[in-house]
């Protein structure tokens, strides 16, 4: 066992570079002044009190979680009954709708919202619109897999002993069903509100750049305007809301697998 233990090195090297140490770095940068030296930091809090003094800045914000929200809520409407459906099928045709599925995953998602703007450039669309179309087009299969995994685990004795209790259809799935699938609801959310809350480019290429979120706002600042140390402060607060987020639905995930060992 100590052997292969030794295999976890070269991940924990790779995990402090690539991970660890551009987070210490961005911490740094949101709590210290524009051109600092390395011998002579200069610590302040301006950064994030320009932020939440400006009323653009949490207006992007609360569209980003607007928005983010809204496309998980599509994702769930339309997630679940796809994957009842391929966890309802035969084991031959789940195999065929689940390659349907992960198909256009095995392109880079870049490739395919530039598709989706050639698609909806000669549309009368609004910019909001395309945005929400590109976002539920790239994360719907996260939720779609997570759902279908939940259902795919349910014993199918259970529905069948439902039925002979006398419950319909309609009682069979709204009192074992759905609260069994419960935890791929959760982990979908998971899957497709963090990545949609955070998410820069698919507004950039659909909104034609008239529809600003905060992955915008901190790629801009970074980018084209070089404030790095403002841009670090967004990117820190939006880590704060993704933890709380992660959180939040890691504690519901707990909660309904208790209540389903229950």
């Amino acid at each position: 066992m100590k052997s292969f233990s030794k295999m976890v090195t070269p991940y924990l090297v790779w995990m402090t570079v690539m991970i660890v140490v551009p987070m210490l770095m961005i911490v740094l940068y949101a709590f210290t002044v524009q051109g600092n030296s390395v011998l002579t930091f200069q610590f302040t809090l301006n950064n994030f009190a320009r932020f939440f003094s400006d009323t653009v800045f949490p207006s992007v914000l609360w569209r980003s979680l607007k928005m983010a929200f809204i496309t998980t809520v599509i994702c769930i409407l339309l997630g679940y009954p796809a994957g009842y459906v391929i966890a309802r099928s035969a084991p031959n045709r789940q195999s065929v709708m689940i390659l349907m599925i992960t198909l256009p995953t095995w392109i880079n998602m870049l490739v395919r919202t530039y598709a989706w703007k050639g698609i909806l450039d000669a549309s009368v669309f609004s910019a909001e619109f395309k945005v929400y179309v590109g976002m539920v087009y790239n994360f719907l299969p996260f939720m779609i897999l997570q759902i279908y995994t939940a259902l795919s685990k349910i014993d199918p004795a259970l529905i069948t002993a439902a039925h002979d209790l006398g419950a319909d259809n309609r009682q069979t799935f709204l009192r074992v069903t759905l609260p069994l699938s419960v935890s791929g609801i959760v982990s979908g959310i998971t899957l497709v509100f963090l990545p949609a809350v955070s998410s820069f480019f698919i507004p950039k290429l659909l909104g034609g750049g008239r529809f600003v979120l905060i992955g915008n706002l901190i790629e801009d600042y970074f980018i084209s305007t070089g404030d790095w140390n403002f841009g670090s402060a967004i990117s820190l607060i939006m880590a704060v809301i993704i933890l709380i987020s992660m959180y939040i639905t890691r504690r519901l995930d707990k909660q309904t697998g208790e209540e389903e060992g229950d």
